[in-house]
């Protein structure tokens, strides 16, 4: 494993299996405002990078009032004295970092000669996580067009590097027929067929116009002949598992949320306090989808849900209530398997449940006692920290019993 240079706060992860070349290469680097868009350009002449990564600005948002009063209120109980340092990061866009995924169906030398050309370094992620390991050729080389254009794919797709780990977890093999339960805009569907190609990957989307958003990304980013194994499906996800029911080897639910990052920059104070209004009903739109991610999938297969936001009620405890509510599924601890291999590059937290709930069984306490409570066994949770600046996302896998 490479040292990682601190140049642009920037590190370089190249995941995938050592035997195989279906990986997905993510690059690490900090954005210089919120919302701004970085467009990396190839080189005009070999050796000669211009402009080697021009930023398209917009006018910074003041944060939410509000939605800030809330978090503050909700977060500095249940993370403690995480929420402090979080709080400065989710104030400070311009630390926040994000990530570059290069896209294995184009080539893309130039662009990781120019990344590579800033002092970023690389190491691999195996699938499982299990080790960290100095990676050895990239399987990348060359393209030129980023701007959608039908017949062309894109190099890269920029994300969160914290939203690869939900797809890391689902642990996909070549030939598993694969749901993503809410789809848009379509980052994960977009890893999960960097890490395998599946027999079949179903994107489901009710929203016809995050759905169009959806087809959009698959066909800027797939090629054609991938057509018969990745569909698009228009399904209410609440009811998906009763049309097919026991289909799926492996389910994603990137459940709906409330997004911290977002609602924290909403346009107006009243838009903010709209959305906390209804902050109190996603929980039950959440475990309802996990409930029918658990119908879909098949015995001895496994679900991942995953959130954007920080909150306990959407993250442990809508878990905690569904699999109480499924006594045919049991939680599988992340806590080994991604949070400690993983700890130099993203913070998980051991925060407490929030007020009032009880552990979902007294045989899921932790033999570690550095760990705060037995609850990491329901799923772990990135929080955004100086010079970490991932997150937030939770991610909980359950596997439904032979």
């Amino acid at each position: 494993m490479f040292a990682a240079h601190q140049l642009h706060g920037a590190r370089r992860i190249f995941c995938g299996e050592t035997e195989k070349l279906t990986s997905i290469s993510l690059w690490w680097f900090f954005s210089c405002h919120t919302g701004s868009e970085v467009v990396l350009q190839p080189y005009e002449q070999k050796g000669a990078p211009n402009n080697q990564a021009s930023k398209n600005h917009k006018k910074e948002r003041a944060s939410c009032q509000p939605v800030l009063d809330h978090f503050d209120q909700q977060y500095s109980q249940e993370l403690g004295e995480l929420w402090e340092s979080a709080r400065s990061v989710l104030l400070d866009p311009h630390s926040w970092q994000y990530g570059v995924m290069l896209n294995r169906f184009t080539a893309v030398t130039e662009i990781t000669q120019i990344l590579q050309s800033q002092g970023f370094s690389r190491f691999l992620l195996r699938t499982d996580v299990s080790t960290l390991l100095s990676d050895g050729p990239s399987p990348v080389s060359n393209s030129k067009y980023q701007a959608h254009r039908p017949g062309h794919l894109k190099q890269y797709y920029l994300l969160n590097a914290a939203s690869l780990l939900p797809v890391l977890a689902l642990q996909v093999r070549d030939g598993e027929k694969v749901l993503d339960l809410c789809s848009a805009p379509g980052g994960k569907a977009l890893a999960i067929m960097q890490c395998a190609t599946p027999a079949l990957l179903c994107c489901n989307e009710p929203d016809p116009h995050r759905r169009d958003w959806l087809a959009k990304t698959l066909e800027s980013y797939l090629p054609h002949s991938l057509n018969s194994r990745v569909i698009v499906s228009a399904q209410d996800g609440r009811h998906f598992g009763h049309s097919e029911a026991l289909t799926y080897d492996k389910v994603l639910v990137d459940a709906p949320c409330s997004n911290d990052r977002s609602w924290l920059y909403s346009c107006s104070s009243q838009q903010g306090e709209q959305r906390l209004r209804g902050r109190a009903k996603l929980p039950v739109l959440q475990a309802q989808l996990l409930r029918s991610a658990l119908s879909a999938v098949r015995p001895g297969g496994v679900v991942v849900y995953s959130t954007c936001t920080l909150s306990s009620s959407e993250n442990y405890a809508v878990v905690e209530t569904v699999l109480n509510d499924c006594p045919e599924t049991e939680p599988e601890d992340l806590w080994e398997e991604i949070a400690i291999p993983l700890s130099k590059y993203f913070v998980f937290s051991a925060a407490h449940l929030g007020h009032g709930q009880t552990p979902y069984k007294p045989s899921l306490q932790p033999q570690n006692s550095t760990v705060s409570s037995y609850h990491h066994r329901l799923g772990i949770l990135v929080v955004p920290q100086p010079g970490m600046t991932w997150g937030p996302m939770f991610l909980s896998r359950i596997r439904r019993k032979k």
